[in-house]
């Protein structure tokens, strides 16, 4: 539907406040698609999942580093006092096998940041916890409205952080 695509517009559109976090991309190979690495809006890469690596966790065909996601999510200063937004792609079942990003993200929620971030539109857990919460506002993103969705969102955000 293109929330890797928002998420990349939105923390350019939002750039002046200088965002932290990560999106993924899928990892190709001669047009078939591998695994997903992870994007530090710095710039900085990982992997999150492959078919050619070995680990207990496994999305259909892909095996989740559940390790090198905890490294890589080390190394975003989420809670620098300087950091007042924080964008993230995606919420979803790879990487909810890390208990360390299941309590980032609760932490994140809990705290003063402005929080951006895609989540799988079904889940359990963690998931459903935070669909259920009143201080979490969600848009369905469509192919109708993906476009018009990057103002809706940039100017709600702007608007509690110049607050």
């Amino acid at each position: 539907m293109g929330k890797t695509t928002l998420t990349k517009n939105l923390s350019e559109e939002l750039k002046d406040f200088r965002p932290v976090g990560f999106y993924t991309t899928e990892i190709r190979e001669k047009g078939i698609r591998k695994g997903f690495e992870l994007i530090g809006l710095d710039g900085r890469k990982g992997l999150l999942s492959h078919v050619d690596i070995k680990s207990p966790h496994k999305v259909g065909k892909y095996r989740v580093d559940v390790e090198g996601f905890e490294a890589f999510l080390e190394s975003i200063p989420f809670f620098n006092p300087a950091t007042s937004l924080i964008i993230i792609d995606e919420i979803g079942k790879m990487e909810c096998f890390s208990s360390k990003f299941k309590k980032l993200i609760k932490d994140i929620l809990n705290s003063e940041k402005v929080f951006i971030a895609t989540i799988a539109l079904k889940g359990d857990g963690i998931i459903r916890e935070i669909k259920s919460r009143n201080d979490v506002k969600s848009f369905e993103i469509t192919q109708g409205n993906r476009d018009s969705l990057l103002l809706k969102i940039s100017e709600e955000a702007k608007m509690v952080l110049l607050a």
